[in-house]
């Protein structure tokens, strides 16, 4: 292998390092109109009046606009595959506002300054209803969150949107309470995760222009602008036929950009005055007006014989998808599915789930996409279990864990093809020397704990998730290769481009790699899922296997031999037999020559029937102040089972990243709500991410499977990786403290007071 797990330089790395200007609000237009957004000081009220006499005054305002002036369809912001499982519950403004932070009214000018004022200057009547702030709360409360008539689904998700449930489920294998009723031990525990921001560079942005042939032409800082096409279209009541979107570079998404959180407005601006315009989210309306990780909170109850044999499982998920439903039915299924099948050896399992409207802001997608929620439940009680059964947690994991070749119940019941779990666990505990060190030690001022925990996701979406490519021989023999799948930072520019090099047995510069134009473009479902290496990165494998085919029957009509008789290694085309040889530039220019002029170009799609898990392990050490309860990572030590790696750099920052975020999720981050539901918690000033000095030592090694159904036997890795830090940070402070945390973050304070909740 050439190309295949090599430390191959990112393709826009050094444009990225130099600051060239590569992101959307660089490449907008100068005399761009600005968009600002007035927002609700509300959490639920309806606007019964809308006075924009004075602010229409002020010198440079274009426009503004209220709900009597925008399209009256429903749509979903969620970019999902159609027809989308999230329910139609929104428009571009609406006559009721549903969190503080709705959008109330759009102000159009010529700079920022003159909006700023003119905001100021409108006069909106509220009539202030009551509000649902804790999710706890919401079922059958007496406000409901979406009285209207017009809400729509396309799917059926289990809907009582009367009694504030936006989706419901189950899912049962075996007679869960018989086995229950047999077990030695049987443990019972409630655990919450909050809502967390995204925190990605770049924030929200978007600018919009008409083109020569009167289209509207979107350019937008997105993880889905095929996706964004269609809720363009949805909003505005316009054919798809009329909208482009363009994708530049992405400062971060994290799936907060699976959300068309503000192409709406520069789109339907630039519709209604046929001008540029753009709008770009501060970094405020970023934390209170986008979207965040779902709050969740898991009951569990685990049952096991006194040898730790795990029996049952049972795992009730109520997940906030705050004021509308976008990602709300798909987020939620991930606590289980992607959590139960780790212990696929029990007699009986059940995951049941309510996802519930409150008048907070709306969750969406955020790596690891319920997963992360609903690991930390699991993991966290099998700790427990482990603890209370006084059995190490490592050697309970070793007798229960998945293997190969097993079907996964839980997990739509696929066949788990490719699986090194009890290899990383094994590598993990040699990394941290796990069997020479005790679950607690006293460190004088400091006792240090060690903590434990598996995890696993998925490879994009079986049977839904699609990549296209098409792939073209240019004249001197380099290849453009044309992706719809977004690159937001990962490197899957460069990812892909290293499998079409190894295909086509080439130098990797000789792929150019083209963004994403929907116009343009072949379509992609999007960046989200862990999908792209593996699933577009198949249509890459699948698209060169066809242009080689294409080029050798070419190649024997120039050379007037069998095609049988060809070979190709990827600089010169051979007829062995014949005597005869050519150099890949000579036949490129041959076939944009007058000889044939055949253009040699390929198209493949790929759709996988399954989606093969990654696994993780995640091992711990944790100091403790006796003191004061201040909690310090002394060490973390993670293994990775992602398949094949493409590129070994890459693979190593995304678990790095992941595993920095997840640190961030189990000590630091915590969106709160007032009782008046304003969050707390707008800026980095109240937001608390962590440093590099926060995040202590990580060391990431890799036990590779190989996936047949992947791309020279790759997996993704892209979610997986934040999943681990937080039931195992929580097991190590157990551990050290003897009190479990599980409610998250874990602060001094809880630990020093021993007290869950805040």
């Amino acid at each position: 292998m050439k190309y295949i797990n090599q430390p191959i330089v990112k393709k826009d790395a050094y444009a990225l390092l130099s600051g060239k200007p590569v992101y959307c609000d660089d490449l907008a237009l100068k005399d761009c109109l600005i968009i600002k957004l007035l927002r609700s000081p509300h959490a639920h009220a309806k606007i019964r009046s809308i006075d924009t006499t004075s602010a229409l005054r002020i010198p440079g305002i274009v426009a503004i606009y209220t709900y009597k002036d925008v399209p009256s369809s429903r749509f979903t912001l969620a970019g999902q595959s159609y027809p989308e499982p999230s329910p139609y519950d929104r428009k571009i403004l609406d006559e009721i506002v549903r969190y503080v932070g709705d959008e109330v009214a759009i102000v159009v000018g010529t700079d920022e300054s003159c909006c700023e004022k003119a905001m100021k200057l409108i006069k909106v009547d509220y009539e202030v209803y009551d509000a649902v702030i804790d999710f706890r709360q919401a079922i059958d409360h007496s406000v409901v969150v979406h009285k209207e008539d017009d809400y729509k689904m396309l799917c059926e998700i289990g809907n009582e949107r009367q009694r504030n449930i936006c989706c419901s489920g189950a899912s049962v294998i075996g007679d869960v309470e018989r086995v229950l009723a047999d077990c030695d031990v049987v443990l019972e525990r409630v655990y919450h995760t909050k809502a967390n921001a995204q925190a990605m560079m770049e924030t929200f942005r978007s600018y919009a222009y008409i083109d020569a042939y009167e289209r509207l032409n979107v350019v937008s800082s997105t993880q889905i602008p095929f996706h964004v096409r269609r809720i363009l279209s949805n909003a505005l009541e316009i054919p798809k036929s009329k909208i482009r979107v363009v994708k530049p570079r992405i400062g971060g998404g994290f799936g907060a950009k699976q959300t068309g959180c503000c192409e709406i407005f520069a789109a339907f601006v630039t519709w209604k005055l046929k001008k540029p315009s753009k709008i770009v989210y501060t970094r405020e309306e970023t934390f209170t007006a986008s979207n965040s990780r779902h709050e969740m909170q898991m009951r569990v109850k685990i049952g096991a014989d006194k040898e730790g044999i795990i029996k049952a499982i049972d795992l009730y998920t109520l997940s906030n998808t705050g004021a509308y439903g976008e990602h709300a039915p798909t987020t939620v299924g991930l606590s289980g599915h992607k959590s139960l099948p780790l212990y696929n050896h029990v007699e009986a399992s059940r995951f049941t789930y309510d996802v519930v409207y409150t008048n907070t802001m709306q969750a969406g997608a955020y790596r690891g996409y319920g997963a992360t929620q609903g690991l930390f439940a699991i993991e966290s009680i099998v700790n427990e279990l482990a603890d209370e059964l006084q059995i190490d947690p490592c050697e309970l994991r070793l007798k229960n864990m998945v293997r190969e070749g097993e079907v996964m119940g839980q997990y739509y019941n696929e066949k788990l093809q490719s699986c090194t779990l009890d290899r990383c666990l094994l590598k993990a505990m040699e990394m941290i020397d796990w069997k020479n060190k005790p679950l607690k030690r006293d460190m004088g001022d400091k006792v240090r704990g060690l903590g434990v925990a598996l995890a696993m996701q998925g490879s994009g979406i079986a049977n839904i998730d699609i990549g296209t490519v098409d792939i073209k021989l240019q004249d001197d023999g380099f290849y453009t290769l044309s992706i719809g799948a977004t690159d937001m930072g990962t490197g899957c520019d460069t990812v892909l481009a290293q499998i079409a090099a190894e295909c086509l047995e080439c130098d990797i510069d000789q792929i150019v790699t083209l963004g994403v134009d929907t116009d343009a473009s072949p379509y992609d479902t999007g960046s989200y899922a862990s999908a792209t290496t593996y699933v577009t990165g198949m249509a890459v494998v699948k698209a060169c296997e066809e242009l080689k085919q294409k080029m050798i029957v070419e190649a024997s009509v120039f050379m007037e031999v069998d095609p049988s008789h060809i070979s190709f290694d990827g600089n010169m085309i051979y007829a062995i037999e014949d005597h005869k040889e050519m150099s890949l530039k000579d036949f490129a220019d041959a076939c944009f020559g007058g000889h044939k002029g055949i253009a040699m170009i390929a198209s493949a799609s790929h759709v996988s029937p399954t989606s093969p898990p990654p696994f993780m392990v995640g091992i711990t050490e944790v100091d403790v102040d006796k003191a004061t309860g201040e909690i310090t990572l002394h060490d973390y030590v993670s293994v990775v089972d992602c398949g094949t790696i493409i590129n070994s750099n890459l693979a190593r920052i995304q678990a790095e990243g992941g595993i920095a975020q997840g640190i961030g999720m189990a000590l630091y981050e915590d969106i709160t709500y007032s009782t008046s539901g304003k969050m707390r918690n707008n800026s980095f000033m109240q937001y608390k991410i962590p440093t590099r000095m926060d995040v202590g030592k990580i060391r990431v090694d890799f036990e590779s499977s190989y996936e047949s159904s992947g791309p020279f036997g790759a997996k993704s890795i892209g979610e997986v990786v934040i999943n681990t830090p937080a039931p195992a940070i929580a097991s190590a402070c157990a551990h050290a403290t003897g009190f479990q945390v599980r409610t998250l973050p874990i602060t001094a304070e809880k630990l020093l007071l021993k007290k869950d909740e805040d």
